[in-house]
């Protein structure tokens, strides 16, 4: 009898945490990555990112609370539920859905190479062999550069944060980065400090189906695998910013072109 009470309490927390309301949702990123997601002076969290988490929260009639989380931690902190799912510029690839699931795309964005105006560097093994690249860890950027380029002649330097990155640059320690092309463009290359920078070569989205694998299939807000409701509400909830103006408002804040791709 004892035993068939504590089956049937077990089942009845079972179903209870199945059925989450998720009213209330802790969102993470890494306050580092602009314009994408900043810090604020009074250390709150701004950006891109930031602002579509809190309209889908919005549409869902949920709570946003945030936490900056470092890059290199931000999976596993999830995992260890520290928060509940991550609105950090992450790109939806075949080896993170290993570990976590995703929502749909949020926008799309090509990786690129920023050098000095009028560099000849291209985004192409020959051209980059023997020079310095810098990327931040952990990124698309990262794997994408450490698989096709770093055993090859390339040297690749390693960031914490992509800010390191543009500060090293523009003193001289690195010839090139490599990087997501909407961040260089909105987080230096308009700025007074990446005034004598430039895209050098072509912007990639992936040339064949390898370099396609590593780069993704666009950004979406990683969760865990088993809070598949949550990934459900967010993913009605984008549906539905996109289809009433909301995501174009939010996105015409931060880019004067269409960045959510085909």
């Amino acid at each position: 009898m004892k035993r068939s009470l504590l089956l049937a309490a077990l089942l009845l927390a079972s179903h209870t945490v199945m059925a989450k309301d998720w009213d209330q949702i802790r969102f993470a990123t890494e306050g580092a990555y602009p314009p994408f997601n900043t810090t604020a002076p009074d250390g709150s969290v701004q950006g891109f990112d930031v602002d579509i988490a809190n309209a889908l929260c919005a549409e869902m009639k949920a709570k946003c609370t945030w936490v900056k989380q470092e890059w290199d931690g931000m999976i596993p902190a999830l995992m260890s539920r520290k928060f509940d799912a991550i609105s950090a510029s992450m790109s939806i690839t075949e080896e993170r859905k290993k570990k976590v699931d995703f929502t749909d795309k949020y926008y799309a964005t090509p990786l690129a190479l920023v050098a000095k105006k009028g560099s000849a560097l291209k985004p192409e093994l020959d051209s980059l062999k023997g020079k310095r690249i810098g990327v931040q860890r952990g990124t698309v950027a990262d794997n994408f550069a450490g698989r096709f380029w770093a055993d090859h002649g390339v040297d690749l330097v390693r960031y914490a944060k992509q800010e390191e990155v543009y500060l090293d640059l523009g003193a001289g320690r690195i010839d090139a980065t490599w990087v997501d092309a909407l961040e260089a463009d909105g987080g230096f290359l308009t700025k007074p400090a990446g005034a004598e920078y430039d895209f050098a070569g072509s912007q990639v989205f992936g040339r064949n189906a390898e370099e396609k694998a590593v780069i993704g299939e666009g950004v979406g807000i990683a969760i865990r695998k088993r809070d598949t409701e949550l990934r459900d509400k967010l993913n009605t909830a984008l549906k539905a910013i996109r289809a009433n103006g909301t995501y174009d408002e939010i996105r015409k804040k931060y880019f004067p072109h269409d960045i959510y791709g085909e």
